[in-house]
C-alpha cells in the first residue's frame, strides 16, 4: 500500500517524526470538547515551535476551555520542520491562554524553557511534565509506540495518540484493547493519513499526492476517552451458513472475511479482520483473543482451551487455518 514502504523504512532508521496537518488534528478531536474543559493537555512529541498539536489547543484555547497546553520536543529548537534534532538544547512551551484579549496566542503569551536533557518523553524532567497533565494528545514515533503507551498507562493517563494500525495485534498492546483500557478513535479518511515528512519519497498515485508530504496507509487514532462511535451498533444482516463461513482447522471457530460479513444468528465464536476494530462496540461484542503468529507464545492457557486451540504445521504459531491454508491475521470475537 501507498506509504508503507516508507512506514518500514522510518521504523528501521529510527526516523519516523511523521508530522500531523492541522486539517486532520481538527477533524478527530472535535469529537473530544467534552473531555478537554478545565485539563491540561500536553503535546510531548512534538516541536512546539511548529506542532500542529500545540497551534490546535492554542487557538482553541477559551473554546475548550483549557487550563494550560504544555508542548516538548526532542532536541530541536529551529523553526524547520526537518533539522533532525541537531540543536544542543530541547525545549518545552507553557500556554495558559490569552492575556491580552486578542485571542490569539502570541509569542509574549506563551512561556519557552529550555530543558536539561534531550527531551525524550521517558526522561525523569519529561515524565514530570507528564505527571502534570490530564490529556495528552499527540502523534509519537511509531518505532517507539508499545514504550510509548506502556508509560501512558503507568502513569494513568488519558490520551489521543496516533498510531499503525497494526499496532493492534501488538502482544504489549493488544491485551489493552481486549480488556478495554484503549480503543481506537474516529480515524482518517479511507484508513490512511498525508503526513508532513521530508525523508522519504512519496509512493502515492497521481491523485493521492501532496506536495512535500506521503500517504501513509493503515494509520488510526487510538483513545482510552469515551466517544459516542464507541457505542454504534453495528447493524448485522447476514446470516450464517456453513459453506460461506468455514470452521477453521485449529481453533473452534469460523472464519468471516470482511466486518460486514459477520452473521447475525451465528452465537459462537467468529475470526474476523483486524479492521473490525474500528467498528468494535463492547456492549454488542466480546473480544477473546487474536490469531496470528504470536497468539502461542501470548495467549493465555484459559483462552487457548476455551478456543480447543490445536497447533497445525502451517499455523506458525497461531494464525487460523482454512482447508490446510492460513488466513490473514483475525480477531476472534463472539456476539454477546
Amino acid at each position: 500500500m501507498a506509504g508503507n514502504k516508507n512506514l518500514h523504512d522510518a521504523n528501521k532508521a529510527k526516523k519516523d517524526e511523521f508530522y500531523t496537518q492541522l486539517c486532520d488534528i481538527e477533524n478527530e478531536l472535535r469529537h473530544y470538547k467534552e473531555h478537554f474543559k478545565g485539563k491540561t493537555i500536553l503535546c510531548n512529541c512534538d516541536d512546539p515551535r511548529v506542532s500542529n498539536f500545540f497551534k490546535y489547543f492554542a487557538f482553541n484555547f477559551e473554546f475548550l476551555g483549557l487550563k494550560r497546553v504544555i508542548t516538548t520536543c526532542y532536541k530541536n529548537q529551529d523553526i524547520d520542520l526537518f533539522t533532525e534534532n541537531k540543536s544542543e538544547k530541547a525545549v518545552f512551551l507553557i500556554y495558559d491562554g490569552d492575556k491580552n484579549g486578542n485571542h490569539i496566542a502570541d509569542n509574549e503569551e506563551i512561556e519557552v524553557k529550555e530543558l536539561k536533557g534531550d527531551g525524550d518523553f521517558r526522561s525523569k524532567e519529561c515524565i514530570e511534565l507528564l505527571k502534570q497533565a490530564d490529556i495528552v494528545v499527540t502523534n509519537p514515533p511509531f518505532s517507539l509506540f508499545r514504550e510509548y503507551v506502556a508509560q501512558l498507562m503507568e502513569y494513568d493517563k488519558k490520551f489521543i495518540i496516533i498510531g499503525n494500525q497494526n499496532a493492534i495485534t501488538y502482544k504489549e498492546i493488544f491485551p489493552l484493547i481486549k480488556d478495554n483500557k484503549m480503543w481506537l478513535g474516529y480515524g482518517f479518511k479511507g484508513g490512511a493519513a498525508h503526513f508532513i515528512n521530508t525523508h522519504y519519497t512519496d509512493y502515492a498515485a497521481a491523485g493521492d499526492h501532496k506536495e512535500g508530504m506521503i500517504r501513509v496507509s493503515g494509520v488510526v487514532w487510538f483513545t482510552n476517552l469515551e466517544i459516542d462511535k464507541r457505542h454504534e451498533e453495528l447493524i448485522l444482516f447476514k446470516h450464517y451458513t456453513p459453506e460461506d463461513y468455514p470452521t477453521y482447522d485449529n481453533y473452534d471457530a469460523i472464519n468471516v472475511n470482511a466486518t460486514k460479513d459477520i452473521p447475525c444468528d451465528y452465537d459462537g465464536v467468529m475470526g474476523v479482520p483486524i479492521t473490525f476494530m474500528d467498528k468494535y462496540n463492547p456492549e454488542q461484542f466480546e473480544i477473546i483473543w487474536q490469531a496470528s503468529g504470536n497468539t502461542r507464545a501470548s495467549a493465555p492457557k484459559d483462552i487457548l482451551e476455551r478456543l480447543n486451540y490445536r497447533s497445525h504445521p502451517e499455523d506458525r504459531g497461531g494464525c487460523t487455518i482454512v482447508n490446510g491454508s492460513r488466513t490473514y491475521g483475525r480477531i476472534l470475537i463472539k456476539r454477546k
